[in-house]
């Protein structure tokens, strides 16, 4: 009976220390789970590319985030003509919108999202001989982003993110084209 009573009391004395350590999670606002980051890039030369697009967000608990964010993005490139290498054409895009993002996170470095956007596109395509100039005329263009990625731990709340993401919606004009795409960047903690 000793020995009944004995094991009783340990296991009890075990959850009581178990417990113990599991943190109670905070409930309503805390600025500390706040974080910034999104997406910067840069390249010049016959396919010149400028890419600033921004994120501010919120993880709500392990497991969920999400955010708001701006797109800002610039592209030209140049078409040589293969007899004489001059320039055949330059094409010229513009992307300026705004979207929310959902995240969820199976397991800490693993990320799924979703990203609903509106993104105003503008272009224009200048023919050099003969000489002619396209203007497209700038609308609004509806996607739907659905990624997986990771979020590798870089110190404190930062992580750099990698992700494949694919636009459902694929309408005319989209700025993601027709098939998967990697996206790279960064956040930290506010």
């Amino acid at each position: 009976m000793k020995k009944i009573l004995a094991a009783v009391l340990v296991m009890f004395a075990a959850f009581a220390v178990n417990a113990q350590e599991e943190a109670v999670e905070k409930t309503g606002f805390d600025r500390s789970r706040l974080f910034a980051g999104g997406n910067f890039a840069l390249n010049f030369g016959s396919i010149t590319i400028v890419n600033i697009s921004p994120q501010l967000g919120y993880r709500f608990n392990r497991y969920l985030a999400a955010g708001v964010g701006v797109n800002a993005q610039y592209s030209s490139f140049r078409t040589l003509n293969a007899y004489d290498g001059s320039t055949f054409s330059r094409e010229n895009f513009g992307v300026g919108g705004l979207n929310i993002f959902g995240r969820f996170y199976p397991i800490d470095q693993v990320i799924l999202q979703v990203q609903p956007e509106a993104n105003y596109v503008w272009g224009k395509v200048k023919y050099y001989n003969p000489a002619q100039e396209v203007k497209l005329d700038g609308k609004i263009v509806p996607s739907v982003l659905v990624g997986a990625g990771g979020a590798i731990p870089m110190g404190g709340a930062g992580a750099f993110i990698v992700m494949a993401q694919y636009d459902l919606l694929q309408n005319e004009r989209t700025p993601y084209g027709n098939k998967i795409f990697f996206n790279f960047g960064y956040n930290f903690g506010l």
